[in-house]
């Protein structure tokens, strides 16, 4: 069984998110601010890519969802490196992210405590040896970006 704080965090953190997302309207998905250096869109991409990128280190079969977007939103990439008609609509972001965390949960269970084979380290400061640290952080990674959806929205 995993953790259930870890669970609850993921579920409650993607609350949050997508809270942020439905209050955002539409034309502010693309809007890029003056000293942002991405938009609504990346970031609600770049929240789904990441969790699925890391789980799928953490955890040997696990196959990510929408492979086809990361090179759209992983770290390093942005919209100005978008082909139109490339990018998936917010409807399509928006269901994929409510989708996600019980398909990751399901996933981990059972799983949560195994050592990765090699452990994941994020610069030379954080290194996660569980899979369940990797959830942790992505937890944490996710609450980063929805800070910036947030500030996005207030800009729009």
């Amino acid at each position: 069984m995993i953790i259930i704080e870890t669970v609850n965090q993921l579920k409650f953190t993607r609350i949050y998110t997508l809270g942020r997302l439905v209050k955002s309207k539409e034309e502010a998905w693309d809007a890029q601010p003056t000293g942002f250096n991405n938009t609504i869109r990346w970031n609600a991409g770049h929240i789904f890519v990441t969790m699925e990128t890391l789980v799928q280190k953490a955890m040997e079969g696990y196959e990510p969802v929408h492979p086809e977007w990361i090179p759209l939103f992983v770290s390093g990439s942005g919209p100005n490196d978008w082909q139109v008609g490339s990018v998936p609509s917010t409807d399509e972001l928006l269901a994929a992210l409510e989708a996600q965390p019980e398909r990751v949960i399901k996933a981990l269970e059972g799983n949560q405590h195994n050592t990765l084979q090699e452990p994941m380290s994020i610069g030379p400061l954080h290194t996660m040896a569980t899979v369940e640290a990797v959830v942790q952080f992505a937890v944490w990674h996710e609450g980063v970006h929805a800070g910036m959806i947030n500030a996005l929205n207030r800009l729009a």
